[in-house]
């Protein structure tokens, strides 16, 4: 996936004309990356600077609650990956973002990104909106910690978003509905 697909599927170009037009003078600031399998391309505690844009692969956020590794959310390809709040407010990170599956990335960095919002503003609008659609994924998750089992969990899940299943090794699987692989393989094998 070309960058310009990238952003096109982020609807940024579609929202924003003038860098529609513009888009040649501002393409190579995505940087095109590799990283593979279990690569950290952000460590807990790290001040971020980069936005990671995925053409190919799976990354996922984390972080870790008393040395436990808890995975909040997945992220495939013609997603924009950052630990937001962080990057926003130059702060160390809650979160560690890390490589599921060997997987390509654009990469912009934070300097880059500041001069798309000084030239155009607009794009604060498909920002916020990329953010609520983060948030609305939280709030799904914290929801089913309360109102669901972890075999509902599990059956939301693949319903809603197969590749998970399809992709994502197990132990992470369960870390993400807050089960152990061992309650995960169960339940897998009671279905």
């Amino acid at each position: 996936m070309p960058a310009t697909e990238i952003i096109t599927a982020l609807k940024v170009l579609d929202r924003i004309p003038r860098l529609k037009e513009r888009w040649s003078d501002y393409s190579p600031m995505l940087r095109r990356a590799e990283f593979p399998a279990r690569a950290y391309l952000l460590r807990e505690g790290e001040i971020p600077r980069r936005i990671f844009f995925i053409e190919k692969g799976c990354l996922r956020a984390a972080l870790n609650s008393h040395g436990k590794d808890i995975t909040t959310q997945f992220f495939f390809e013609g997603s924009a990956v950052a630990s937001i709040e962080s990057f926003r407010t130059n702060s160390p990170s809650p979160i560690s973002i890390q490589s599921v599956e060997r997987s390509a990335v654009r990469v912009l960095l934070k300097k880059d990104f500041e001069r798309l919002l000084h030239d155009f503003p607009e794009m604060k609008d498909v920002l916020l909106e990329i953010a609520f659609r983060r948030f609305e994924a939280y709030s799904r998750l914290f929801t089913s910690y309360l109102t669901q089992t972890p075999r509902q969990r599990y059956l939301s899940l693949l319903k809603e978003d197969p590749r998970i299943i399809e992709r994502v090794p197990q132990h992470l699987i369960a870390s993400f509905l807050g089960i152990t692989p061992v309650s995960l393989s169960r339940i897998r094998n009671k279905l």
